[in-house]
């Protein structure tokens, strides 16, 4: 009667660029800020200390987020670890961004 399913079953999506429509503004963003010429990042990045996040990276799932109406870094960190196109633009990394990674403090709100 029923489809049988196991919460115990490991079922991942290896990848995740299949869940997202080929048109979807994801897409878009991600596209526009590949084109950025990484001279721009490097010139504002001092370096030294532990590797960081790649600016581009974070650039992307900035802007998507504010596409999204979400501005509060910590909604978007929580976005990064439960929404298919936010873990795509983060690459599914396996230490993904905390809310503390993102540039702007945050318990910051925009209207």
């Amino acid at each position: 009667m029923y489809i049988q399913y196991t919460m115990d079953q490991l079922c991942l999506p290896m990848d995740l660029e299949e869940d997202i429509p080929e048109h979807h503004l994801v897409r878009i963003v991600n596209a526009a800020v590949n084109r950025l010429d990484d001279g721009i990042f490097d010139a504002a990045y001092p370096g030294g200390g532990r590797d960081s996040y790649h600016p581009k990276m974070l650039t992307k799932v900035i802007i998507y987020a504010y596409t999204q109406r979400i501005y509060s870094s910590r909604q978007i960190a929580k976005s990064i670890w439960e929404n298919i196109p936010f873990m795509w633009l983060a690459g599914a990394a396996t230490r993904l961004p905390h809310a503390k990674s993102l540039p702007f403090p945050a318990n910051e709100e925009c209207p």
